[in-house]
């Protein structure tokens, strides 16, 4: 339905009067397994997706009835970017009565402070993932923790660091989808470690998240287990999630707790760090009415879940139907409302979880050893290292023979660059082995932290030495440049590599790459990015690297079969 005139007027009218005024906005901590603001009172997540569809969509499936739901766009649409549409929708939020909202791509080159302050002065917390849709974000088919998707992460917080209402930054959405794909929990579990130091080394009080598709027991179970233990068994939240979240849709139409979340209930029991839905609402059986609201907020399942995010107020098109609370004009200045807005408004009117148990009595953290790797868990409870962006710059430096590439859309390069330069190296008796990260037998190349760029250059390198430092190898159609600055001898060029690298391993706290705009706008000179004194090449490719995932690595990775770590 449509909000009449003279209300939305009245309520827009009042967020106006909301963004004029500082208003304060709780923190929120974690005891134990449990949320609290700064007055000891319990915090629920009463939470809505915000972000708007991108232009292309993939799906993916839920378990229990094989039904597709929508998966991130190849591309994005920053939600907290266009302070107008903020303005525009704060009045219905508030009608929905939420708290939080989750906004799964931002661009950290934007300004945001409209949207913040606009959401800050209204109570309403944001939950942030961190990753971009395509090359943004860790690929589940050829994970890896590099300095490309670090400088991301860390820019985006230190970006975001200056709001107030940032409760949680997620370091990966539904990454982990299957028994055979769990290694991929490594990396997420290094992000995590990584993004939690940078957080700690400026002084934020925001938590650090995942999201996980909902799945089979087999291997749910143990991924939640493994991202909140400790592998030292010293009982340290170093390597720990503060806030797992469950993208769960269950519960269709007008079900039961016993029907539909007694199973999760019982997974999640003994569970030592907060949880929430990080995503829920199920189509199948319109309209939707919200009844799990009153189940999840209740005390049969707070002792468990801190709330949820209800999936989307934006439309959003799936192969199984259309999610969305409202929809907007094409001028952009009109929401419309629907019955699953009007629904879902109720329910969160009528939920009132219980305040226990108090803060005092919440426990202290606690984080269990992790779980054994066995047939449908196969992570590694030794995590790859911190990406060290000063020794990959040095060792680009170094390297003999350079990545410079002959278009700008080289991402769509890389990923055959490596798999033919690999195969050469192959057949030659070689290996690629430096690149390549295996999660299952905890084993990670010495390159293998670096952006695929600098892993390219790397073997385009070793196969330029191996031919005598012929200019001819060092081309590869083109699209590579021998470095005159780099050692002549192989021995040399061996030496002045391991020195780059000798740095490059164990953990570390991150620092933002040198020249990468701070909160304020100024730019850092802090040596932990990507070098202050880039080649040519370096320059070429500074801007895009971030935004460069290792998606450009799964051809090669499944094609070749020469350069993986046995």
């Amino acid at each position: 339905m449509r909000a009449s005139s003279r209300f939305a007027a009245g309520l827009a009218l009042a967020g106006a009067f909301l963004t004029g005024v500082d208003a304060a906005i709780q923190t929120v901590t974690r005891n134990g397994r449990y949320l609290y603001t700064a007055d000891g009172n319990r915090f629920y997540i009463k939470g809505v997706a915000y972000q708007e569809q991108g232009k292309d969509i993939s799906v993916r499936w839920s378990r229990a009835q094989a039904i597709p739901f929508l998966s991130h766009p190849l591309s994005s649409i920053d939600p907290l970017a266009n302070g107008t549409a903020c303005t525009r929708d704060l009045p219905y939020l508030q009608q929905l009565g939420v708290n939080t909202i989750r906004a799964y791509s931002v661009n950290s080159s934007l300004n945001h402070d409209s949207c913040m302050q606009t959401f800050s002065n209204a109570g309403i917390y944001t939950i942030i993932d961190l990753s971009l849709p395509g090359n943004g974000s860790m690929d589940r088919d050829a994970p890896t923790w590099t300095t490309n998707l670090l400088d991301l992460y860390i820019e985006t917080i230190d970006v975001f660091s200056k709001y107030n209402n940032v409760l949680a930054y997620n370091v990966g959405n539904e990454v982990v989808i299957a028994a055979n794909g769990t290694a991929a929990a490594t990396f997420v579990k290094a992000a995590a470690r990584d993004v939690k130091a940078y957080i700690n080394s400026i002084s934020s009080s925001a938590l650090v998240g995942y999201a996980s598709i909902d799945g089979d027991a087999t291997w749910l179970d143990p991924l939640a287990n493994y991202l909140s233990c400790d592998p030292s068994g010293s009982n340290s939240g170093a390597t720990a999630l503060d806030l797992f979240g469950l993208n769960n849709y269950e519960w269709c139409g007008n079900s039961t707790f016993e029907a539909s979340y007694a199973g999760v209930e019982g997974q999640f029991a003994g569970y030592n760090v907060a949880a929430y839905f990080s995503e829920y609402g199920c189509i199948t059986s319109p309209p939707r009415v919200w009844t799990e609201v009153a189940a999840l907020f209740s005390s049969q399942m707070s002792p468990v879940w801190s709330g949820g995010v209800a999936f989307s107020y934006f439309p959003a098109t799936s192969a199984q139907g259309q999610f969305g609370m409202v929809t907007i004009s094409p001028d952009g200045s009109t929401v419309t409302t629907s019955s699953d807005f009007t629904n879902l408004q109720t329910q969160y009117a009528a939920a009132s979880p219980p305040n226990s148990p108090s803060q005092s009595g919440a426990g202290t953290a606690t984080y269990p050893s992790c779980p054994q790797q066995n047939s449908s868990w196969l992570a590694s409870n030794t995590l790859p290292p911190t990406p060290n962006f000063s020794a990959c710059q040095c060792l680009e430096n170094n390297l003999s023979c350079q990545f410079t590439p002959s278009t700008s859309n080289y991402t769509a390069i890389v990923g055959a660059l490596l798999d033919y330069a690999c195969s050469l190296i192959g057949q030659s008796g070689g290996s690629c082995s430096a690149i390549s990260s295996n999660g299952t037998t905890g084993q990670y190349g010495a390159v293998s932290e670096c952006d695929p760029t600098i892993m390219l250059s790397y073997v385009m390198s070793d196969y330029y030495i191996a031919n005598g430092a012929n200019a001819q190898s060092c081309s590869f159609g083109g699209n590579g440049t021998v470095n005159s600055k780099a050692p002549s001898s192989a021995s040399a060029a061996n030496t002045a590599a391991s020195s780059c690298l000798a740095s490059a391993s164990g953990t570390s706290v991150p620092t933002l790459p040198a020249g990468a705009p701070g909160p304020s706008g100024s730019s850092s000179s802090s040596g932990g990015g990507s070098g202050s004194s880039p080649n040519a090449a370096s320059v070429v490719l500074a801007d895009a690297r971030t935004l460069m995932g290792m998606g450009v690595l799964v051809a090669a990775g499944i094609a070749s079969g020469l350069w993986t770590i046995a």
